[in-house]
């Protein structure tokens, strides 16, 4: 029987909180039912394994990255929208570090569940209006948003490994010159690929 209480959306959610707490690839369902103190298989009529949990808890990150994404490239156009959509996802990664590492989570084509691919596409399409600003056509702007998500999750990756720590000028110095370079480079995007 089913712990009262339990359902498969309040393990993601304390699947999340565990994850920021001792990293995304040590969370487990054994992890998680020790939080809850429940056994093992109290858990399983709400999540079919370790896999699952973390697709689950992956589609939590990419939809609460994309509801903060949403609201803050809303009215914006440019740079100001670069610069608001990468800072979502640069303080939700300091702030979230273990759903941060969930959100670029890949699951298996087997696994993947509805949930996961619409809050995977929400990210993806807010990328793209982002970048309607720069009035870029294809394949410009598949360049453009593979260019922009490389520099904005390299960054933040290398920057929550403590790769930055001991050089100046610091990474908060770093960030807005990065961004507006690529900014700079946004504008004068060449439509079509070198023959």
């Amino acid at each position: 029987m089913a712990r009262v209480g339990l359902t498969g959306e309040r393990l993601a959610y304390a699947g999340a909180e565990l994850a920021d707490e001792v990293g995304f690839d040590q969370v487990t369902v054994s992890a998680l039912a020790r939080r809850f103190g429940v056994q093992v298989a109290s858990l399983y009529s709400h999540v079919r394994n370790s896999d699952d949990l973390k697709l689950r808890i992956a589609t939590v990150a990419l939809s609460e990255l994309a509801d903060r994404a949403a609201s803050a490239v809303a009215g914006r156009a440019g740079r100001d929208a670069v610069v608001a959509l990468a800072d979502v996802y640069r303080t939700y990664a300091k702030q979230h570090p273990g759903r941060y590492t969930a959100s670029r989570h890949t699951a298996s084509s087997a696994a993947l569940q509805a949930e996961y691919v619409a809050a995977g596409k929400r990210n993806s399409e807010l990328m793209r209006a982002v970048l309607r600003g720069y009035d870029l056509g294809e394949p410009a702007e598949t360049d453009a948003v593979r260019l922009l998500g490389s520099l904005i999750h390299g960054y933040v990756a290398l920057e929550l490994a403590g790769s930055f720590d001991h050089s100046s000028p610091s990474s908060d110095d770093t960030w807005p010159r990065l961004l507006g370079a690529v900014d700079s480079l946004l504008r004068t995007w060449p439509e079509r690929h070198p023959s």
